[in-house]
């Protein structure tokens, strides 16, 4: 069934109308017709199950057959803090942080970042992300939206973190094991801190461990840094998170 997203205030009644490039994509390109049934979710965990009355290019009108909450999301909300890349590799990896269920994206400078847009720039850049993220819950079958933060300084990073219970600064240096789940136990909140292309200082660690970080590596292998941020939150997820095994 085709995922349409509409704001939460759309969902409040019995019809709601899909607008804008949607409506366009599902008359034009989908070519659904009235009595087709779409899913539409508004970012926030809600999904409802609806069907198509009419059809034009600038608004679909639906009627809501149920609702229901999204079953796709992790129990682990994960904050992914990403040191700022070059080009458009912060793009992709939005993307693909969403599909493994990041709850919130964290962009920040520290002193190997290269690229540093100014304010205008940078707000256009969020904006991308925003509809990256939101095309990418369509995909994957997520019902919320990741919040994209604005950009901060590395130390408002590490203040950010400091106040989360479990903490991961990703270097390639690091020593501290991961810890594993304990059954029976419920892990809520990870934040995960990896650097740019050319990695985090030492001053910049030991900032980290000394904010509580458990300053931790992925392996013996250099990784790229957007390879290092898929890697990070594939490894938390199933250790503390809905990938691995049942924690009963």
């Amino acid at each position: 069934m085709r995922r349409f997203f509409v704001p939460p205030v759309a969902l409040r009644s019995e019809t709601a109308e899909i607008r804008g490039g949607d409506a366009l994509h599902l008359s034009s390109v989908l070519r659904l017709r009235p009595g087709d049934e779409v899913e539409l979710f508004d970012g926030a965990g809600g999904i409802c199950r609806a069907v198509i009355e009419t059809i034009d290019s600038a608004a679909v009108t639906v009627s809501i057959l149920s609702r229901s909450r999204a079953s796709g999301e992790s129990s682990l909300a994960i904050t992914l803090a990403m040191g700022f890349l070059k080009d458009k590799k912060m793009d992709a990896l939005v993307r693909q942080l969403t599909e493994l269920g990041i709850r919130n994206f964290l962009p920040f400078f520290c002193r190997r970042s290269i690229p540093r847009p100014d304010e205008e720039r940078m707000g256009k850049r969020k904006g991308r992300w925003e509809k990256i993220a939101r095309e990418a819950v369509k995909q994957c079958g997520r019902g919320r939206i990741p919040e994209i933060s604005p950009v901060v300084d590395f130390t408002e990073m590490i203040s950010i973190g400091e106040r989360q219970q479990y903490k991961f600064f990703f270097w390639e240096s690091g020593t501290d094991p991961v810890p594993f789940a304990r059954a029976g136990k419920t892990y809520e909140r990870a934040f995960l801190a990896v650097g740019p292309e050319g990695g985090f200082t030492q001053a910049e660690a030991e900032a980290a461990r000394n904010a509580g970080f458990c300053i931790a590596s992925l392996g013996p292998r250099i990784l790229r840094a957007e390879t290092a941020a898929v890697a990070a939150c594939t490894m938390v997820q199933y250790v503390l998170g809905d990938m691995g095994p049942e924690k009963t």
